[in-house]
């Protein structure tokens, strides 16, 4: 059997004929730490393509979560620069999802009024809302469908399992069509069953929406079903240690988990993090 591929490349060498959506140039991070600045983040340079998913897995505290508030907008990076579509990133994007390891729903919105919010908050969408919300609906009973809640649609929040509540979070974070979508170890709350289903869910509504996927875990299993490319953090003052593109064909199923392609990248990227 011929092996998988392996690159342990130099972060900003990748060569591609189409413009990354996202560019990290000298990224860095640090705090005030009794009376001095402690760094998080030593340096990080790389680009994201046009409809990538892209993992970043490493140990606690070495600024996984940081890297996705400097993305989203909500904390600039103060060191470097971060640029989308060629403008540096200074203030919130608009066109991006947010999904946590605890999905956040409003107690007094059902399933679907619930995966419907961003409608009526972001634009172009919030202003039609009324008039399209017909429309707005089905595309919400859409999602829920690709996730198997149709038929919690008018349940409430504490109605709904652990892993239904992040499915409907899921749908939320997706409907307004965002151009990256951002998840902070969505599954790390739920058992493992759950978690590998969610796997499949998240993967078949990534491919629908086709945007940025970027994916903050601690599961090495999780970041190769899902992702493109895996970026390995090292100890604090961190930098990407190993970068791996996963070149298995999609839509992945869990029967690949036992395959040798799939261990062998689970094993490269296993190595890279215990050797560090």
């Amino acid at each position: 059997m011929v092996q998988p591929r392996i690159d342990s490349l130099a972060i900003g060498s990748d060569s591609t004929d189409s413009e990354p959506l996202l560019e990290f140039d000298n990224v860095g991070l640090e705090y005030p730490f009794e009376g001095s600045m402690r760094r998080i983040i030593q340096e990080v340079s790389l680009s994201i393509q046009p409809g990538e998913f892209v993992s970043f897995v490493g140990p606690s505290g070495c600024g996984k979560t940081s890297i996705l508030r400097m993305v989203s907008g909500l904390s600039p990076a103060p060191i470097g620069e971060i640029r989308y579509r060629g403008t540096p990133i200074k203030k919130p994007l608009r066109n991006t999802g947010i999904a946590f390891q605890n999905p956040v729903m409003l107690p007094w919105r059902n399933t679907i009024d619930n995966v419907m919010l961003p409608l009526e908050i972001v634009e172009p969408y919030k202003k039609d809302f009324r008039q399209r919300k017909r429309e707005y609906v089905r595309m919400a009973q859409d999602l829920l469908s690709t996730v198997r809640l149709q038929d919690f649609q008018k349940q409430y929040p504490w109605q709904l399992s652990g892993g239904m509540r992040q499915r409907a979070s899921l749908c939320r974070s997706l409907i307004h069509s965002p151009e990256i979508l951002l998840l902070d170890e969505p599954f790390g709350a739920l058992d493992a069953f759950t978690r590998e289903e969610m796997w499949g869910m998240l993967q078949s509504l990534w491919m629908r929406v086709k945007c940025v996927g970027i994916l903050i875990t601690h599961d090495l299993r999780e970041a190769v079903f899902l992702s493109d490319t895996v970026y390995v953090m090292g100890p604090r003052p961190s930098s990407i240690i190993y970068k791996v593109k996963i070149n298995l064909p999609r839509p992945r199923t869990l029967e690949m988990e036992l395959s040798d392609e799939f261990n062998h990248y689970f094993a490269s990227i296993r190595q890279h993090i215990h050797h560090n």
